[in-house]
């Protein structure tokens, strides 16, 4: 496992209970930087998140830059997950990680709301769609 996964998941393991893990997920998210307004548009918007959410992918030398915003606070502690595991990284990190197992040892998988863990798939989802559209390659 990457190591920054590792010490992402140890940094939640920290909290006995869901009302920190909350807490601490609403916290990080206040570090995200904002998204400027004039790239909040449909183009950029999350389909199946409950909350908006707009996100921009690139590829640049075979890493994986985004940016990505909401109008949530929970949400934008999700994002901040997102870009701690995968903003800079080499695009073959989305092939490389399973998200399902890394939310489950956060303790997140139980505690949100269908329809959160859902928007936090699709954002995932979308980080792969727009990899394979920019011609990000899984090899390297």
């Amino acid at each position: 496992m990457h190591s920054h996964i590792k010490s992402l998941i140890e940094d939640f393991a920290i909290f006995d209970d869901w009302e920190e893990r909350y807490a601490y997920l609403i916290d990080i998210g206040k570090s995200l930087p904002p998204m400027h307004e004039a790239l909040k548009t449909n183009a950029t918007l999350v389909s199946g998140c409950t909350s908006r959410v707009w996100m921009i992918c690139k590829v640049e030398d075979n890493l994986l830059k985004f940016q990505a915003d909401s109008d949530a606070h929970i949400v934008r502690g999700l994002i901040c997950i997102l870009v701690k595991i995968f903003n800079e990284q080499p695009v073959r990190i989305l092939k490389e990680v399973d998200m399902k197992d890394i939310f489950q040892q956060m303790g997140l998988d139980n505690h949100l709301s269908p329809n959160r863990r859902n928007g936090f798939f699709s954002m995932i989802e979308r980080l792969y769609l727009e990899t394979d559209s920019l011609g990000g390659s899984s090899e390297g």
